[in-house]
């Protein structure tokens, strides 16, 4: 009896070293698994500012792609209007040159009168 007691008493200290050595195992799958809830929660919040961040972007970008079409479309009317006033001060510069020349035209033809009036006045004076 004595030797079947220390058998069992021997394997009741292994048993009660590898239930020590279980529990033990199972406080650090414990801890990992409280880890990796907590590294699943920041990825989980980091997730959701990057999703919040790229929604703020997704917005900035097509609130700049409207302005965009916008001042394209500005750019386009005040292009037309440019080859607008364009057409209008070459027709003027145009009209300007045959004034020019229809000054000078009537330049010469005064300088021509004057210089028969002053031959005619000449004669005149003369007679």
């Amino acid at each position: 009896l004595q030797k079947e007691l220390l058998k069992y008493k021997q394997e009741a200290r292994n048993l009660q070293g590898i239930k020590d050595a279980l529990q033990q195992r199972l406080i650090q799958q414990d801890a990992s698994v409280l880890q990796l809830k907590q590294e699943l929660l920041r990825a989980s919040m980091d997730k959701e500012e990057l999703h919040n961040q790229n929604v703020d972007l997704q917005r900035k970008v097509e609130e700049r792609n409207r302005l965009l079409a916008e001042y394209k479309k500005e750019l386009c009317q005040k292009d037309r209007h440019l080859q607008q006033h364009q057409t209008k001060l070459d027709e003027m510069l145009r009209q300007l040159s045959e004034a020019s020349y229809q000054q000078v035209d009537l330049e010469r033809e005064l300088e021509h009168r004057e210089a028969l009036l002053a031959h005619c006045m000449k004669r005149e004076a003369e007679e």
